[in-house]
This record gives structure tokens, sequence and C-alpha cells, in this order.
């Protein structure tokens, strides 16, 4: 199996999206991601949020959630940020009753995302210093996955990003796409194999040769 693309509910996603967001700060990065993640039909949503985040995104993320039936769940560094989010949501979703708030979990990415298995589509905000470490950690979905990172303006070290230096051996990157929009939207759609040791080198080894015709011996390395 592998992500496929439904327009019916990206549109729906989108739309409602800008219906709940439009009172919101950057919504038409949310109204994207939104539609995007409807679009894609993932099972299993995961994004990263900090204290003081824009909420729009998680609003979009749970409203493509809710159309695709898939888990959501967002991750937070401490108690003052799960407080901050959980209020702010609340407030948003507070007339939708059929949109769920999303599971949160309070943790170091090393640990948290050890136990979110099958990831398909993933957010996580540059802002946080750790958000390298929460995509190289994903158990991503062996269908691949779409992985976003927002506010990649504010990331001192943008020039040195690079995809494949923060994913790890089992995943390869399909096609990558960064839009100018808010503070900076990078993608990248990628593909997962089944085992990194299908992408090592086997190890080399020394062949010993004689030349019957001149007696001489030659050692070989492969």
């Amino acid at each position: 199996m592998k992500l496929i693309w439904c327009p019916e509910t990206a549109s729906k996603s989108y739309i409602d999206t800008v219906k709940s967001c439009e009172s919101i700060q950057e919504s038409s990065v949310a109204e994207m991601i939104s539609g995007m993640a409807g679009g894609w039909k993932p099972q299993f949503i995961v994004e990263t949020w900090c204290h003081g985040g824009v909420i729009s995104t998680s609003v979009g993320l749970s409203i493509a959630s809710r159309h695709t039936s898939a888990r959501h769940v967002c991750i937070v560094p401490d108690e003052l940020s799960r407080s901050e989010y959980t209020e702010a949501m609340q407030k948003v979703l507070g007339d939708l009753a059929s949109t769920p708030l999303p599971e949160i979990i309070v943790g170091e990415p090393e640990e948290v995302m050890n136990g979110l298995v099958g990831v398909d589509f993933m957010v996580v905000d540059c802002r946080r210093k750790d958000f390298f470490k929460t995509l190289k950690f994903a158990n991503l979905s062996q269908r691949g996955a779409v992985l976003i990172c927002k506010n990649v303006n504010s990331r001192s070290n943008f020039g040195v990003f690079r995809w494949r230096n923060v994913l790890n051996c089992s995943s390869r990157v399909v096609r990558t796409a960064y839009l100018p929009m808010g503070k900076g939207v990078d993608m990248a759609h990628v593909a997962t194999s089944k085992s990194c040791s299908s992408t090592k080198t086997s190890p080399s080894r020394w062949i010993r040769h004689v030349d019957h015709q001149s007696g001489e011996e030659y050692i070989i390395r492969r």
C-alpha cells in the first residue's frame, strides 16, 4: 500500500478549516496543511507544539482527522504547554462537537516517538530546538509519509538543513517543496524501506589470488 490522494476529503478539510480559522493568525498555513492531511487520508497524524505557538494548524489537523478517521497526537514539551494548548483548542473547537481534541503527550522526542508507530503525516514546529530529533526518531508508516516543517524561517541553521540528514536510514526522500507561506513551510514526501540493513554496504574482504603462469601471488580487497 501507499499514500493515495483523495480530492474529496482534501476539499472538505480545507473548507471546514477556513470556516473555523477565519479570525486566527496564519490561517492560510493551517488551511493548506489541513487540505493536504485530508487529501492524503493518513491513518496517524502527529504534530509538535510549544508555549506561545499559533493554534490554527492544530485546528486544521483536528478537522482533517475527523474527515479521515485518523488518530491525531500532539507532542508538547511541558505541562505549561499542555495547559495552554488545551485551553486554546477548546476555545476554538468548542462549537464543533464533532471535532475531538487530539491526544496530548508531554515528553522528549526520543522517548515519545518510540511509542508512536506508523506515523504517515507529521507537522513539526521549527521554533522548537529539538524539531530535527522528532523527525529522526519518527517511526513512519510502511505506506510512506508526508512530513512538514513550519516556521522554517525562524531556524538559524536553515541553510544547513537537509531532509536526508534528519531522517533515519529506513526513509527515502521522494520529493520536497518549500512554500513561502506564513513564516515558511518545508515539506517532504518520503517512502520507507523494510529495514536499514538493506541500505548498508557489504563489509570488504581480502581475496588471495595466484597467477598460475607467473607464479606470483596477489592479495585483492573486494
